[in-house]
């Protein structure tokens, strides 16, 4: 059995050996890392079809694509593996919550692998950027959600989005409950710094609306919030 970890932000980025040490735990092996070579971040699912893709194999089951995460995934399933029963996407930099799903090539990844009716899951780790990442404690976390939601039975082309909370160092005790939300229906606050006739993104995602048992107000409360979507 192949299981395929991608990314959007790039095969040498941190989250992604994180999501390799869970596979290791979950499975007692390493995941294929099908990855793009450079960041992706907020492609959506972008895909290349009028261009050559340039795969750089740097070792047996490594591969450093030239191309989007949902591109990875393509390659992946149709080029380098023919048995890949489990498509695992992230850890991402950041949080995939809400309407961020439709703009995340963490999530068009496993998106893309559900178009093919094979299992998916995508994990994003919400960001306080008063903190730093515990990647080890992420995989053990992402080990054990993968476990759980691995237990359970999807309808076809359906995947699983989680988001793990930002907690501190003083606050993580163990892993965090694990709790299936809805994804929230609310955009992200807009917001722009103005430099004469130019405009740069400045929305701040700590503002964006909590309704209640939302994927956003269940990862905002410290807890880890499972979602589950459909192609």
């Amino acid at each position: 059995m192949t299981i395929i970890l991608t990314n959007d932000d790039g095969i040498d980025a941190e989250g992604i050996r994180s999501l390799q040490q869970a596979t290791e735990i979950v499975f007692g092996v390493k995941g294929a890392i099908a990855a793009p070579s450079r960041e992706y971040s907020g492609c959506g699912h972008q895909v290349t079809t009028h261009a050559p893709i340039a795969i750089s194999k740097r070792d047996d089951h490594t591969y450093a694509i030239d191309g989007s995460p949902a591109d990875c995934v393509r390659v992946a399933i149709a080029h380098l593996y023919s048995d890949v029963k489990l498509v695992l996407s992230g850890i991402n930099h950041g949080g995939n919550m809400g309407v961020d799903v439709y703009m995340s090539g963490t999530v068009a990844a496993v998106r893309e692998a559900a178009f093919h009716n094979i299992p998916a899951i995508s994990i994003s780790h919400y960001r306080d950027r008063r903190r730093e990442f515990d990647w080890n404690w992420a995989a053990h976390t992402t080990a054990r959600v993968i476990k759980q939601l691995l237990e359970i039975k999807l309808p076809p082309q359906s995947y699983w989005n989680v988001n793990l909370p930002h907690l501190d160092i003083d606050e993580i005790n163990g892993i965090p409950e694990i709790v299936f939300c809805e994804k929230s229906s609310q955009p992200l606050p807009l917001g722009f710094k103005v430099d004469g006739d130019r405009v740069t993104y400045a929305g701040r995602y700590n503002l964006r609306d909590r309704s209640p048992n939302t994927d956003v107000d269940v990862c905002f409360s410290g807890k880890i919030a499972v979602t589950q979507m459909s192609v």
